[in-house]
């Protein structure tokens, strides 16, 4: 029996209005909800703030996670992650994987799904 191997995505936690330690304490607890789940990793990867000066219309500071994970997980995964983001507010996140992202479209879930396929079908060759 053969194991499928991992996939590398990048979930970026943003937020609206709070310091970056507080996000940077957001991300960590989402890590550690991810790492009680069905993925292979998950670490921190601290994002930097826009910087000062910088005109946008809300203040968004950000951080990221780094989850291996294997395809057949992340639908799961999806579905932990946008449970912790409806108990929180402010929070948004964003799945990253090959220059797709996903935040919640199902059309953007499709292409994320496709490349990641796409991806795993590259290795085997």
């Amino acid at each position: 029996m053969t194991m499928e191997d991992p996939i590398n995505l990048e979930i970026e936690v943003q937020a609206t209005d709070i310091t970056d330690a507080d996000i940077f304490d957001m991300a960590g607890n989402l890590c550690a909800e991810i790492k009680d789940s069905q993925v292979e990793s998950v670490d921190r990867v601290r994002l930097e703030s826009a910087p000062a000066g910088t005109k946008t219309g809300d203040p968004v500071t950000l951080a990221a996670l780094a989850v291996a994970v294997l395809p057949t997980a992340i639908p799961s995964l999806i579905t932990l992650v946008q449970a912790w983001v409806m108990r929180g507010q402010g929070r948004t996140v964003k799945f990253k994987y090959g220059g797709i992202e996903y935040e919640g479209s199902r059309e953007d879930l499709e292409k994320l799904l496709e490349k990641i396929e796409k991806g795993k079908g590259k290795k085997k060759k």
